[in-house]
């Protein structure tokens, strides 16, 4: 935290408050422990676990799961890997904080999961993280990995490079993620819908609703969730340019926070987006019933075909996207005037893919 130069001498006490406070917010150790043969590797802040980065085979892609506050308080959905009483068991696909998109060269590496039958799997993009190329731990914490984006011949389509910095406070916990994907082959990312950093919230910072919401999984298996029957969900979400609630959908703006109460605390979860990052800023592809996504690439879903985005690579050529996510729990939500100056710090940052 910076602190303002003071006027006059005749302002100790605020100064006085304005240390207190910065020492309050202090950046914790973030400690960053690897389990190879589980394919996890768990990143601590102080002592609390943040989040587990998870690659094993049996997940289609890799992923950060789950993601607790700084009080422990587990902010994304429990189901599919570890449920929850009272869970929604809605799109199997969507698990803690991960990165694909919807159609890639006319394969889904966003919405495969175990629930796609095996005839249908040829349809499907998987994300194999082949290697870990840094873990560190200290005042940030650190994690790169190499995977590669494959049909079901396992031919590549894309390399991915990411690297991961962690770091946090008595009261927040921040995730910098940088990743670059060099095309294989010609490559086009036809626009679409589902995409691009996905994120399934905890079922408190889902909004309320009054209306029947209904499902089709991929097995065709239809789910009906009866509006104002919910008595836990009672979240909301606010953007960059003012927009609330449903609202937030398919428009634009340099951040979305999704706030809800969770126990005792205001709980916020803020994804920012990057000056650097194609088609700035981001569409929200924010949805009440938890699924919470910054998609630069659906740019004709969210305009009603008034415009498209289709990023095409050739052989060789590369793309890197940049995001931050905050995390924040305590009496209030991150003020609009916090968001913003956090994503101007953010767009000053340059963080290189090792």
């Amino acid at each position: 935290m910076r602190l303002a130069t003071l006027p006059c001498a005749g302002a100790l006490l605020l100064a006085l408050a304005c240390v207190s406070s910065a020492d309050a917010q202090k950046t914790e150790q973030v400690r960053v422990t690897k389990d190879p043969k589980a394919k996890k590797i768990d990143v601590f802040v102080g002592k609390q676990l943040f989040t587990s980065f998870l690659y094993p085979d049996t997940l289609e892609k890799p992923v950060l799961y789950p993601l607790h506050a700084a009080n422990g308080t587990v902010v994304t959905r429990g189901f599919p890997l570890a449920p929850k009483p009272g869970d929604p068991t809605d799109h199997p696909h969507h698990i803690g904080l991960w990165f694909n998109f919807e159609n890639v060269n006319g394969l889904d590496f966003w919405n495969n999961s175990y629930a796609i039958p095996q005839e249908k799997k040829g349809s499907y993009g998987w994300i194999k993280t082949d290697r870990i190329t840094t873990t560190s731990s200290g005042p940030t914490g650190a994690l790169a990995y190499h995977a590669n984006w494959t049909n079901q011949k396992n031919e590549v389509l894309l390399e991915e490079t990411t690297r991961f910095e962690f770091s946090g406070t008595e009261r927040e916990r921040t995730i910098d993620r940088v990743t670059t994907l060099k095309a294989n082959t010609e490559v086009t990312f036809t626009d679409a819908k589902d995409g691009l950093l996905g994120l399934r919230v905890a079922h408190e910072l889902q909004m309320p609703t009054d209306k029947d919401e209904k499902f089709t999984d991929n097995k065709g298996i239809v789910t009906v969730v009866k509006g104002g029957t919910d008595k836990v969900a009672n979240g909301n979400y606010a953007t960059s340019t003012g927009k609330r609630g449903n609202d937030a959908w398919s428009t634009r703006g340099a951040w979305c926070k999704v706030y809800g109460k969770m126990g005792q605390d205001s709980v916020s979860i803020a994804i920012l987006d990057h000056p650097k990052n194609p088609n700035y800023p981001t569409f929200w592809h924010a949805r009440g019933y938890g699924l919470f996504a910054a998609n630069p690439l659906g740019e004709k879903i969210f305009t009603n075909g008034t415009t498209a985005k289709n990023l095409q690579l050739k052989k060789g050529e590369s793309v890197t996207f940049r995001y931050r996510v905050l995390i924040d729990e305590g009496s209030k939500t991150l003020s609009a005037k916090q968001l913003n100056q956090a994503a101007a710090d953010f767009a000053k940052k340059t963080v290189a893919v090792k």
